[in-house]
């Protein structure tokens, strides 16, 4: 009986190890959805901790990365979406994410810094504005490196639906950082 114990103890200690390989994706994705990082951190909290209860409905050798981050968006929905607590772009604050500044830049200096702050600033900007069924797969397929299959599977919806929306959210951006974008070209057709 002790045996047993200490052998399923190893086992959630080895699975909680191989889950927080992929704290970093799920703070971006929690941020991105809750728009906050206090928000963010607990829905990831809440995340490992819902996952860590529930490491034996977990399939070794499937995607945990899907798998946590299916978690953390049905999370999102449970807490956000049923109290019906939408937040509209106006009303989010200018709080960003520190994320990218964390990245090690492979030629820092203070140009490359900023440039990398300005872009990281836009696109989170851009991301905010769009609604969230455009958001979800931008963060799941653009930014978390899941397959149009995977990204269905996590948001449970067909395949096809995941192409429309990206489609749709993707020329939103476009339009959201066009300004931006046009004004870099504009600069570079200067020098």
């Amino acid at each position: 009986m002790a045996g047993e114990r200490k052998a399923a103890g190893a086992e959630q200690d080895a699975f909680a190890r191989e889950a927080m390989v992929h704290l970093d994706h799920l703070y971006r994705v929690g941020f991105h959805l809750a728009k906050h990082q206090d928000e963010a951190q607990e829905l990831v909290q809440e995340t490992f901790v819902r996952a860590l209860a529930a490491c034996d409905q977990f399939n070794p050798g499937t995607n945990m990365k899907a798998w946590l981050t299916k978690i953390l968006h049905n999370l999102f929905f449970d807490r956000y979406h049923q109290r019906k607590r939408w937040i509209s772009a106006e009303d989010v604050t200018e709080q960003e994410s520190d994320y990218w500044e964390r990245l090690p830049a492979e030629n820092p200096g203070p140009e490359s810094y900023v440039l990398q702050r300005e872009l990281s600033t836009q696109i989170t900007h851009g991301l905010r504005r769009i609604p969230e069924e455009f958001r979800a797969p931008i963060l799941l397929v653009d930014m978390g490196d899941f397959s149009y299959d995977e990204a269905a599977e996590i948001l449970s919806c067909p395949i096809g639906t995941i192409r429309s929306r990206l489609s749709r959210g993707r020329k939103l951006m476009q339009q959201y950082l066009r300004p931006y974008i046009g004004s870099e070209q504009e600069r570079s057709k200067r020098k």
